[in-house]
């Protein structure tokens, strides 16, 4: 850990590996604390203790910075080609998408930025110290190295503190290991290699005593502090572009090399070549270059990221940034934290130990839902008399509540005492009913220097019982007998110790139960009444933070689509690997701990993140290291979380996933993604979500870009051939503008392909336009502009109509090419006219609808035939366009069969 200087010179070991009085010494401080003018001093030293915000770049650098992207740079390129043509209407409505885009990122980025705050206010706000021998309590910001902070249940903890005295001290430190139960605090100290949730002699900077009290040294402050390196950490992570972000730019830089170049040849043919005057041939090459510019792409990759937005909302995925969504369709890998995320954080008994017989526990957390089986049969709890009073002793030898409120189960107290108290529910005992029966007398309250609890309760008879739990090996040396079916026997210590074992095995934190009858006269409980013994061992309890059954399911799901899970925790080894075998992670049995990856370089840890699963005991740096040696191989990487110890690799990871409920608000800000139910499943969901985003993006430039190659390919070859240009400049707008309006924008909104969780991720280098997209996009763009072309052609020289009425029939053709084309589109690779495939998407029909509507008046009213100089057309002419668009139906269809019989589909 970071230490604070003392001077010149810096300690060599670690203050929780150095005693408590070499502590005092070394910080020239004194267990009563320091006085007023010496803290004083330090103060000036050291500053205050608070984290520095880092010096950020104003909105207006910020706002200016998203203007820096080849998409934004397409789109300002288009809004000047029709500025040249006098459109102003076009022009107006792309520099609007140019700056909707703009003002989303700017808007996005300003709340990102939010995860240092976040961070900076799980500070205390003020602390109980101890200066000039007197308690005070002061602001937390003015705490030093050196002085003496007094700890109680319920405060946090306002600096990393090196433990003077510890009595019964407890203090939950999720936000730093993502351990579920609150750890046990003593004075001495630790191995200097030990882990963070290892270290029992510190307490640390914004962790909460849970119960206990005790006093100690502060030896960091601010900066210097566990929390205050994940802030330094938070800030000096680069986040990642988004695959798509990076595949686009890199389409738009060679979309953009190609469209010039075509302009370019083509203008200096028609000038040169043909001798087109200079001015025509100007607008002739714009035409071409507008023509050829997706404008309307980004606006519909906007939306499409929007609606699959609106879709994961719905499944309680809560997106952050935008581009996260299609992030999340390519993800290889997600790296899972244990607690909250994979497990409830809810602690239940799982195995009740008897003598001679084992019982397991059904149901997850405190929700008191499940029963009891031995040998895999269903029993009822009362009717084995052992284990009913097991459960009985649970709930009578207890301090915590579960009831419920608003459809929620609630735990307050201790999550160990809360899980026996749920097992008590799942018996069927009434909690206030079984106190009235037998009311507790008198009680000794957990410590940690006996390890145990008792209590002392009467019936209305009379009879008395002392009922005890705690640490086993400590529960079993005051037991000389246990209970079975036909009542007492002497007490097999060895069988008891090898049940431990085979439990512990398993992942489970062990408690035991015993009791001692005793008579009406004794009133009263003390440790000489406990240590005296004579107790009969009840059951040993298995009791673990379980996997949530959904999350078993999701694992598998993950599985199937070729996503693979990690599990990376703060969490014990042997409970991290259990955990794993129940969730079906880390099968082959590897799993590592933190300081096995500390004596790791780069090239061994990227080996050992690609083979191993199971990763437990780990700090926020081995979260981060890990990220990075995972990306390293080029994975695409899902990072979930809760605590502050997650934010750094949370903001590195491709995509950043916190809890809702129970996580921080700096794993909150430093995420893409937040799951609303703190479920692994919704993250499964999301994935699915997530790859039917980037298959509908495909699908609109699959159904753009043919469109614009054949409009281009139709200019392109008028030209080349000395003919009148089959569509006019301001003619090629219209039907950019309709198809992408009504077509393209129809392709957002369609469902997931069938087996979409069934094919492995796409390859995040592989380019956008690849393998059958390169097959696809020029064989339709030839299909459109055969039709569009050679009809007008057919019209203007071989029928002799007038240019009007041949511009307006092969403006119909390329559209109602265009229009039959999209029904290809409901399914990539599959016919669509299997299963009514082609009738499932509402969205798609509609804009149909539309775009008949907008043809027919651009073609019959007067005021269309004036701007655009359209004419009208007659039945013949209407029949011949749909036959067309018909032929193209056909033959995409028949395309697709081809393919699919000489296995050449690809998905990238």
């Amino acid at each position: 850990m970071s230490q604070q200087k003392t001077g010149s010179e810096r300690p060599a070991p670690p203050w929780y590996a150095r005693t408590a009085s070499d502590a005092v010494a070394t910080l020239e401080s004194d267990r009563d604390g320091l006085s007023t003018s010496e803290a004083e001093r330090r103060r000036e030293e050291y500053g205050d203790n608070r984290l520095k915000p880092p010096e950020k770049a104003g909105p207006l650098v910020r706002f200016l910075r998203h203007f820096h992207n080849i998409l934004i740079y397409i789109l300002i390129a288009a809004a000047v080609g029709t500025a040249f043509l006098g459109h102003w209407v076009d022009t107006g409505v792309i520099l609007a998408v140019v700056l909707i885009n703009t003002l989303i990122g700017f808007i996005q980025e300003g709340r990102a930025e939010k995860a240092l705050d976040a961070i900076r206010q799980m500070l205390s706000p003020t602390a109980l110290v101890i200066r000039d021998g007197q308690r005070r309590e002061i602001p937390a910001e003015q705490i030093v190295p050196g002085d003496a902070v007094v700890l109680q249940a319920g405060d946090k903890v306002p600096a990393d503190l090196r433990l003077l005295h510890a009595k019964n001290l407890r203090i939950e430190e999720a936000v730093l290991t993502g351990e579920s139960v609150p750890v046990e605090k003593g004075v001495d100290p630790v191995d200097a290699e030990a882990d963070l949730g290892d270290r029992a002699c510190m307490a640390y900077s914004g962790t909460l005593v849970t119960f206990g009290r005790g006093t100690g040294l502060v030896v960091a402050t601010g900066e210097q502090t566990e929390i205050g390196r994940i802030s330094g950490m938070l800030s000096e992570v680069e986040g990642l572009e988004t695959p798509l972000v990076r595949q686009m730019e890199q389409f738009g830089r060679w979309l953009a090399a190609v469209i010039v170049a075509i302009s370019a040849v083509t203008f200096a043919f028609g000038y040169w070549v043909r001798s087109y005057p200079l001015d025509e041939m100007f607008l002739a090459a714009a035409s071409l270059a507008v023509s050829s510019i997706p404008e309307g792409l980004p606006a519909i990759m906007t939306i499409a990221l929007a609606i699959g937005v609106q879709k994961m909302a719905r499944r309680n995925a809560i997106i952050r940034r935008l581009p996260g969504v299609e992030t999340l369709g390519s993800v290889s890998m997600i790296c899972s934290d244990k607690t909250g995320t994979l497990t409830r954080n809810e602690m239940t008994v799982q195995s009740v130990a008897l003598a001679g017989a084992m019982v397991d526990v059904d149901g997850v957390g405190y929700a008191p839902e499940g029963g009891f089986r031995r040998a895999d049969e269903t029993i009822e709890a009362d009717g084995d008399p052992v284990l009913a009073e097991t459960v009985l002793a649970s709930l009578l030898c207890n301090d915590a509540q579960v009831y419920r409120r608003d459809d929620q189960w609630i735990m307050e107290g201790d999550p160990t005492e809360g899980a026996l108290m749920t097992l008590a529910l799942k018996a069927g005992l009434d909690p206030d009913h079984s106190r009235r029966q037998q009311p507790r007398t008198d009680a000794i309250p957990f410590e940690s220097d006996h390890k145990y609890m008792a209590t002392l309760h009467h019936d209305h008879e009379g009879h008395g019982v002392i009922y005890l739990k705690g640490a086993p090996e400590r529960v079993l040396s005051l037991c000389d007998a246990q209970v079975t079916a036909v009542g007492e026997q002497s007490l097999d210590a060895d069988a008891w110790r090898q049940v431990m074992d085979d439990i512990a095995q398993r992942g489970q934190r062990l408690l035991a139960v015993a009791r001692r009858r005793t008579g009406a006269e004794q009133v009263s409980l003390n440790y000489e009444d406990v240590e005296s013994g004579g107790f009969a061992m009840l059951a040993v309890l298995g009791i673990m933070d379980p996997p949530r059954d959904e999350a078993i399911t999701a694992v598998a799901e993950c599985r199937a689509a070729g996503v693979r899970v990690k599990m990376i925790t703060g969490d014990h080894l042997v409970t991290a690997s259990a955990v794993g075998r129940l969730l079906g992670i880390g099968g082959d049995g590897r799993a590592m701990a933190g300081h096995e990856l500390d004596e790791m370089d780069d090239e061994r840890l990227r080996d050992a993140a690609r083979d191993t699963d199971v990763f437990a005991r780990t700090t926020p740096e081995h979260k981060l290291r890990l990220v990075q040696a995972l990306q390293a191989r080029g994975g695409i990487v899902a990072m979930t979380g809760d605590g502050v110890n997650d934010a750094p690799a949370l903001k590195r990871a491709d995509v950043g996933v916190a809890m809702g409920n129970k996580g921080t608000e700096a794993a909150k800000e430093a995420s893409e993604m937040v799951l609303a139910d703190d479920n692994f499943a919704s993250i499964a969901h999301a994935v699915e979500e997530g790859r039917t985003v980037y298959d509908n993006i495909r699908k609109a430039i699959l159904h753009m870009l043919p469109t614009n190659a054949g409009q281009s390919l139709t200019i392109m070859m008028a030209i080349l051939m000395g003919l009148a240009l089959p569509l006019t400049p301001v003619q090629v707008l219209w039907v950019n503008m309709v198809t992408s309006v009504t077509l393209a924008m129809a392709l957002a909104f369609e469902p997931s392909e069938p087996g979409v969780m069934r094919r492995p991720p796409r390859d995040p280098a592989a380019p956008l336009l690849s393998g059958f997209l390169l097959w696809r996009i020029p064989f339709v763009a030839i299909l459109l502009w055969l039709g569009t072309f050679g009809h007008f052609v057919w019209m203007e020289e071989i029928v002799g109509a007038p240019a009007e009425v041949a511009r307006t029939v092969a403006i119909n053709t390329l559209v109602a090419g265009q229009a039959f084309y999209l029904l290809n589109l409901r399914l990539i690779h599959q016919p669509v006219l299997v299963d009514g495939a082609i009738f499932r998407s509402r969205a798609m029909w509609l804009a149909i609808g539309v775009l008949v509507l907008l043809q027919l008046a651009f073609t019959y009213a007067p005021i269309m035939h004036t701007l655009f100089g359209t004419t009208a057309i007659g039945a013949a002419d209407w029949a011949r366009i749909i036959t067309f668009g018909g032929a193209v139906f056909v033959i995409v269809e028949l395309e697709k069969m081809v393919l699919r019989r000489l296995s050449w589909v690809q998905t990238g």
